[in-house]
């Protein structure tokens, strides 16, 4: 006989979060960006989640992914303001483990983990031996890669985003790594896309990259990796103001975080041209580190350009095979 189901709040110990989250009403914390994760290990046969949705300008409605154990991850929608959602029903007896991922990003609002329905919750334990940041535009999102419900074209652009399988969290899961996406749309390093009115070091420090009255506590989170995929927004630069941005920019992650391994990463969705002007912007910030006496400065260039999503960008299949080289090169620098 299946144990009788109980709710367990938000501001319950044996809960673990990942990512910039805002603590302020302990109940329901609070969290924009898109890849912030909610963990919990639980008995019992059934689960379900209470989320509240911000449904900005009254008709977003974010999605979330959900891994149960091993089982392949499931893509929901919250439909909306309050939000209970059954996430599993028949599972064997025994202890489980679940993983809720905020696939959609800022500009769709937030969400809140108001709790869990199961029949025990039981205390985290920790089994990740890393933790990697993926600061980045569109691609680190996730943006246009998931037609698994609406093909493109179709539909509102949330639609299609799948944070959760975008190469950043893939990429850390393969390096058995905690993940931060510090990314979001249309962003660049000097130029953004889209009318946007700001840059990467604009919104870096924020806890909401749309609100910077929250400032982000950078103490919470230290990676032993940063990556840094940006340039594809900013397209062809004046090359000297590009670059003394980006060394500016790597100065700032590193006073953050002064032990961590920094790769600069060439844009996945970067044509010929583009491409060849990124890696000789990366090259010489490279360079120009190295000779101020920064050694943890390092580079990865991709292999090929992936666009087989929505609008060019990189479909889920093509986030795993850029995974795959993140993941290989990062296992060669780091010794994991």
């Amino acid at each position: 006989m299946a144990a009788p189901l109980k709710f367990y709040k938000a501001d319950n110990p044996y809960f673990n979060y990942v990512g910039r989250i805002d603590f302020k009403v302990k109940t329901k914390p609070r969290f924009w960006a898109p890849g912030v994760y909610v963990q919990a290990r639980f008995s019992g046969t059934s689960l379900s989640v209470d989320l509240n949705d911000e449904v900005l300008w009254g008709k977003n409605h974010n999605y979330i992914e959900v891994a149960i154990d091993n089982r392949a991850p499931v893509r929901l929608q919250t439909t909306g303001k309050t939000n209970r959602i059954q996430l599993a029903k028949n599972l064997p007896n025994g202890i489980h483990t679940v993983t809720i991922c905020k696939n959609t990003e800022t500009s769709i609002g937030y969400l809140e983990f108001v709790g869990l329905t199961c029949g025990r919750l039981l205390p985290w334990v920790e089994k990740t031996k890393h933790k990697i940041e993926f600061i980045g535009n569109s691609i680190t999102c996730g943006a246009s890669a998931d037609q698994s419900a609406v093909p493109c074209g179709k539909g509102v652009w949330q639609d299609q985003h799948n944070a959760y399988l975008a190469y950043g969290p893939r990429t850390a899961r393969l390096l058995n790594a905690q993940w931060h996406l510090s990314s979001y749309s249309g962003i660049g390093l000097i130029h953004s896309c889209c009318d946007i009115k700001f840059a990467m070091p604009d919104i870096y420090e924020r806890l909401n990259f749309l609100q910077d009255s929250l400032k982000w506590n950078f103490s919470k989170y230290t990676p032993d990796v940063v990556t840094v995929c940006l340039g594809q927004n900013d397209g062809i630069q004046d090359s000297t103001k590009f670059c003394t941005a980006y060394v500016d920019f790597v100065k700032t992650i590193r006073g953050h975080y002064p032990k961590a391994s920094i790769v600069m990463l060439t844009s996945p969705m970067g044509d010929e041209k583009l491409t060849a002007v990124l890696k000789n912007y990366i090259n010489s910030v490279e360079t120009n580190l190295h000779a101020q006496g920064d050694e943890q400065i390092s580079h990865y260039f991709f292999k090929k350009q992936y666009t087989g999503g929505c609008d060019y960008h990189p479909s889920v299949e093509e986030h795993g095979m850029i995974a795959k080289e993140l993941t290989a090169y990062l296992k060669q620098l780091k010794g994991w």
